[in-house]
């Protein structure tokens, strides 16, 4: 298994892969505008179509979107390695308009900035980079391996049925699910993913009566005092022993300040490692309907659910062959787990699964920049997509070979 080889191409295609990073970014692919996702698609497909991907468009069930794409290189068949990113971004258009937020790079920093450099049209670059390589430096690796790149059109709004027409794809086992979301690298090392925690969502709305707030303040009922009531307790929720937290993210209410409110709303959402810990938390929740202290009926709704990635055995030890392959690099893997979502909270039941495996980056979601530099934009930095690619290029070797030290 040589390195250098490997190490040879990636330096020799990333002049390549940083420019079908450009032009990807370059197109505003906001999850709402379908338009920009299905162009960010086309042009992947084109990338891909040189190395004999063949594409395919499916439908998304969120009404307003794009299109998921599908590639397949099927190799000597047998299940899928499957490859995992996304076209779509969380930023609109006018918001990238207003904060001048573009492609830019940025060489005496060590990063360019633009929205989807790192989340996640850095990682579909990196898998570009990735298969480029593999196919120079082991061909008889690339060929035969049966290749799924999966990517979804609506990530950033974490719908399931992304999830089912993957697995429909590989029909429904894959050897490996490997999600290419970014990984951070500091004093520890290359984090790589191997567990997510899991969400609810909740709605409560506090329904009271209207009255003059001057001379007929004692006729009404309070809505917004009915939700001030309930929420410490919505918020106490949070066990740190537990892995599991509450954030309480919009509070709405009333219209005018000389009437008493008669409608209210908070909503709120709660993640956890372990499912029971969610479902301790949810069970609270749905105890909240019925009838306030100051007489406000209060209606409890979950509006969403997305199960934990658990980990385990089988992802770890696919993460050994990561740990192996950076030590043949000088380099150190390390396990972690995220408290964020991704599509592996959707795929994990597939195959052993592993996230993370795209580029360094940071400021996901972020597109403001401070003169005094205390906000920057979302960016990534293109001196660390040869290593990962490296990295990510011997694992798969090993896998597919079937070698571990």
């Amino acid at each position: 298994m040589n390195v250098s080889l490997l190490q040879s191409a990636a330096e020799r295609h990333l002049p390549a892969a940083l420019d079908f990073l450009r032009r990807i970014v370059e197109i505003n692919s906001f999850t709402a505008n379908a338009a920009g996702v299905d162009e960010v698609a086309r042009l992947t497909a084109e990338a891909f179509a040189p190395l004999g991907f063949e594409a395919e468009l499916a439908p998304c069930s969120t009404p307003g979107t794009g299109h998921h794409l599908f590639l397949t290189h099927r190799g000597q068949g047998g299940e899928p390695i499957v490859l995992v990113t996304h076209s779509d971004t969380v930023f609109p258009a006018e918001e990238e308009r207003l904060n001048d937020f573009k492609w830019d790079e940025r060489p005496d920093e060590g990063r360019i900035y633009g929205p989807g450099t790192v989340d996640n049209k850095g990682g579909t670059a990196l898998i570009w980079l990735m298969l480029q390589s593999l196919r120079d430096a082991a061909p008889e690796v690339f060929e035969r391996t049966h290749w799924l790149v999966a990517a979804n059109a609506a990530e950033e709004i974490i719908g399931d049925d992304f999830g089912r027409a993957t697995a429909e794809r590989c029909g429904g086992k894959a050897r490996a699910v490997l999600v290419f979301e970014g990984g951070p690298v500091d004093e520890r090392g290359w984090h790589i993913v191997t567990s997510r925690k899991g969400r609810s969502t909740w709605t409560l709305k506090a329904e009271g009566k209207a009255a003059h707030a001057g001379s007929k303040h004692h006729e009404g009922v309070n809505a917004i005092d009915a939700l001030a009531r309930v929420l410490p307790d919505i918020a106490a929720l949070t066990n740190s022993e537990a892995e599991r937290t509450v954030n309480i993210g919009m509070v709405n209410g009333g219209t005018v300040v000389n009437r008493v409110p008669h409608e209210a709303v908070a909503e709120w959402e709660c993640r956890a490692t372990e499912p029971a810990a969610l479902q301790h938390a949810d069970d609270f929740f749905s105890t909240l309907s019925g009838t306030a202290t100051n007489g406000a009926k209060l209606t409890a709704e979950r509006t969403g659910i997305t199960a934990a990635w658990p980990g385990g055995v089988e992802s770890e030890a696919l993460f050994h062959l990561w740990h192996e392959a950076a030590a043949m690099m000088n380099l150190t893997a390390v396990s972690v787990p995220r408290g964020g979502l991704s599509d592996a909270n959707h795929l994990w039941q597939l195959a052993p699964t592993l996230d993370g495996l795209g580029p360094y980056g940071a400021n996901a979601h972020c597109s403001e920049r401070s003169a005094d530099g205390s906000k920057l934009p979302e960016y990534v930095e293109p001196g660390s997509f040869v290593p990962k690619a490296v990295m990510n290029g011997l694992a798969l070797m090993k896998l597919v070979q079937g070698i571990s030290s």
